[in-house]
């Protein structure tokens, strides 16, 4: 017993810097310990002594302990039983702000003691139900871009014009495509136009459309991309890329929501919500004089910066997952293996193509996989040049690194003419870490 008693203190250490809540205590309401943890989650003061479940005011936790677990409703969700364990999740309301905790119950078997442990998975709901909303189009766990999903939420359901800015390839068509379904136009068309596809000649056309006769070739009436998209979204991407002599008419058309079609004086009104892209700097671009600051600062009413795949490395994993998922519902093999290598120079990759250079990439992988294995020669030859030259550049930086150290050493051996303790002390190290780096580099004391 004199064991327990010395190892209580230790196991209550323990638990009180743990992440989870955790609450102990019996099948009656009382409660004999609660960490700081479950304060924090549940709302607690932490100074606050807490006698019955039932002093805990964000939760009812004297109902939910008692309550059978499919008897769920309201804001508590109850998962089936498993033996002594009874889970479910509840939303609480923490100073104007929500918040949902899974709780996990476990009563001893002969025993009134209760154990109640506490998570917060409030970023984890968030993250499921926009990958939900989202159909699959966008996968990640990176807290920036997780932040920008929150913010999507936050500004879909108004009119706002948004601008999304970032490299090709991060996603911005998926984000325009999740604002728009996720906004009170969802039942209205989402109409795209990749400004930079388009010929310049034919862009004011595409745009506002023609009437029959109004230019050569124009046999037939045209009624252009703001007409398709009354009532809905049109996503105008890479917008930088519209010639300075069409941004005074697309000025007025994203201001005025009115326009005149090529070759008619008839004014036509829309009622469109604009979203615009560009993976230029377009605040650059108004200071050299190639977009115009009025019809910048009309389309960046709220802006929105989508980040490349390098600055979320810890996407890379998922996304892989994500898309080996994708080509197996396509017929591709389900058995493929990453070796730990080639995992090695996807993860130090760069990814200039982001996201859209990622899923080829895994495609490739695949196709080049050697008895059901990604080896280094499956990857695409830009992954495998980025690693032989990435390993050169750490062998060279080891080399320079190692050579001005050297020269260091010496020029402090000479000044300190040769007296290894002062030299150690004009090198800000002890003598015996100086005798070792002697050592390593074969130098003799002068």
């Amino acid at each position: 017993m004199q064991e327990l008693d010395d190892l209580l203190p230790l196991l209550e250490a323990i638990i009180s810097y743990i992440n989870e809540g955790v609450i102990i205590g019996n099948a009656e309401g009382a409660v004999y310990y609660m960490n700081p943890s479950a304060h924090e989650l549940l709302n607690v003061p932490a100074n606050t002594p807490i006698l019955k479940f039932a002093d805990i005011t964000a939760a009812d936790l004297g109902m939910l302990v008692d309550r059978p677990v499919d008897a769920g409703s309201g804001s508590v969700k109850y998962y089936p039983s498993t033996g002594r364990f009874n889970k479910f999740e509840q939303r609480i309301n923490v100073s104007g702000e929500c918040r949902d905790l899974e709780f996990e119950c476990c009563r001893q078997i002969g025993s009134k003691l209760l154990l109640l442990i506490v998570r917060d998975i409030t970023q984890r709901k968030k993250l499921q139900a926009f990958l939900s909303r989202a159909s699959g189009d966008l996968v990640t766990n990176d807290p920036k871009m997780i932040e920008v999903l929150d913010r999507v939420e936050h500004i879909a359901p108004q009119d706002a014009a948004i601008l999304l800015q970032g490299e090709s390839g991060t996603g911005k068509t998926h984000i325009a495509r999740l604002i728009h379904r996720l906004s009170k136009r969802a039942d209205g068309p989402f109409v795209e136009v990749n400004c930079a596809a388009i010929p310049e000649t034919l862009l004011e056309s595409e745009l506002f459309g023609h009437v029959k006769g109004s230019f050569t070739g124009a046999v037939r009436h045209r009624e252009g991309r703001f007409l398709s998209a009354h009532k809905g979204t049109l996503f105008l991407d890479e917008v930088g890329e519209i010639p300075l002599h069409l941004q005074a008419k697309l000025l007025r058309a994203v201001q005025e929501l009115e326009f005149e079609p090529v070759g008619s004086d008839k004014t036509v009104k829309v009622d469109v919500r604009i979203i615009s892209s560009s993976n230029r700097n377009l605040r650059h671009m108004v200071d050299e004089g190639t977009f115009r600051a009025d019809l910048y600062y009309r389309l960046v009413v709220i802006p929105l910066y989508i980040p490349p795949v390098r600055e979320r490395p810890g996407d890379i994993p998922i996304l892989l997952k994500h898309f080996c998922y994708n080509l197996e519902s396509r017929g591709y093999p389900s058995d493929i293996e990453c070796s730990p290598e080639s995992m090695r120079m996807l993860m130090n990759y760069t990814w200039p193509g982001n996201v859209r250079e990622l899923e080829n990439a895994v495609e490739h992988a695949i196709i080049c996989a050697v008895d059901k294995t990604v080896r280094p020669e499956s990857l695409p030859v830009d992954i495998r040049r980025f690693s032989v030259s990435d390993d050169r550049d750490q062998a060279l930086q080891v080399a320079t690194s190692q050579a001005l150290e050297q020269v260091e050493i010496e020029k402090a051996l000479k000044r300190a003419e040769g007296n290894k303790t002062l030299a150690a002390k004009f090198l800000g190290i002890d003598r015996t870490t100086l005798w070792r780096r002697m050592r390593r580099f074969k130098l003799q004391s002068q």
